[in-house]
């Protein structure tokens, strides 16, 4: 198998620099475009094995380094008790949003197994098509970025009624955010018990915070989540799973980031790598951070921004290629190809 990626998760040394990319089973490839056409998006999430076709293709196609589970962050909230809809022009919808203690009350702590089994047999079916090519990370909203979602309904330019319950009803949020982080726990558990071989806690949204209530308010409930399963891993003497914490915005919250106790520190394009790795310190692995819209560039100018990027990393213990953030739809996908390319081969210590 090229466990390159679960290297250099670990921060030992590779023969070459690592890659995958958010997001890169999608709605750039044609192949994607393919399923998607037959089924609607939550039907494709809950079809292991058209899920686990998805998170292939980019393996096939773009040689990249792991693979991540087609699935959607969203999936707990629906198994919680919310309502869940995506629509092509808006996106997700929850309903009704969780703004009063009667809807927290009325939310489940799902039995992963029992509620999100589909998901578990994508991860099983996964590691046996997978088996011998890469390794397959698993993945889950952060209890921050999933709260907004079920609060807002959906998605939100300035996250008003978040922040109003935050900060006019902390006692409110507290107790929500509590069963946000019971369901990601055992959510993330199973996917590890399935046979994920990392885990991604996808913090979008937390830039949205200043430093000190970032601390409070996201990064305390995500400190939770990852001591619990690092306790349970070794309690069950579970081969310790990477755990890679990404937050959208990084740049003004590294200092807070770096008390997560995560393994893997993703960095978002707003920020040069080599301040970020200073900024974390004692000697981290990271991972990022090409700006996702430079893959419009012409590719000798993707090339140069590669070659930036790879020397900036030089100073981390450990660096996984990546975007800042997702691939967008509109990205030719030659470009991406070529992207994996010149990682691999300019970084080849061969």
């Amino acid at each position: 198998m090229n466990d390159t990626f679960l290297k250099a998760c670990r921060g030992e040394k590779t023969d070459f620099t690592p890659i995958w990319i958010m997001r890169q089973a999608g709605r750039y490839l044609p192949d994607y475009q393919k399923v998607r056409g037959k089924v609607d998006f939550l039907t494709l999430c809950k079809t292991p094995e058209l899920a686990a076709e998805v998170t292939i293709q980019p393996i096939d196609i773009l040689k990249v380094d792991a693979a991540i589970l087609f699935s959607d962050i969203l999936i707990p909230v629906e198994a919680m008790g919310m309502n869940l809809e995506f629509h092509e022009k808006r996106g997700p919808i929850m309903t009704p949003p969780i703004r009063d203690k009667s809807s927290v009350e009325k939310l489940s702590v799902p039995d992963p197994e029992d509620r999100m089994r589909f998901v578990m047999d994508t991860v099983r079916l996964l590691r046996k098509e997978l088996e011998g090519r890469v390794p397959l990370i698993g993945f889950s909203g952060a209890p921050f970025t999933t709260a907004t979602y079920m609060i807002e309904g959906g998605t939100s330019k300035n996250f008003l009624n978040t922040k109003k319950m935050i900060f006019q009803s902390p006692e409110l949020y507290g107790s929500l955010m509590n069963k946000i982080t019971a369901t990601i726990i055992e959510y993330t558990k199973a996917q590890i018990k399935a046979g994920a071989q990392a885990i991604q806690l996808f913090d979008t949204w937390g830039g949205i915070f200043s430093p000190a209530d970032f601390r409070e308010f996201a990064l305390f409930y995500v400190k939770q989540i990852i001591k619990e399963l690092k306790n349970w891993m070794n309690t069950e003497k579970i081969e310790p799973v990477p755990i890679i914490y990404f937050v959208g915005e990084t740049a003004g919250l590294l200092e807070e980031i770096k008390a997560s106790g995560a393994d893997v520190h993703g960095v978002d394009w707003r920020i040069n790598l080599d301040d970020a790795i200073t900024r974390l310190g004692n000697n981290p692995v990271v991972q990022g951070n090409l700006d996702p819209l430079a893959l419009f560039l012409p590719k000798n100018k993707i090339e140069e921004r590669v070659k930036d990027i790879l020397s900036r990393a030089a100073s981390a213990k450990g660096h996984i290629f990546n975007l800042g953030h997702g691939v967008v739809p509109e990205t030719p996908p030659d470009n991406v190809i070529a992207l994996v390319e010149m990682v691999h081969r300019l970084s080849s210590k061969k």
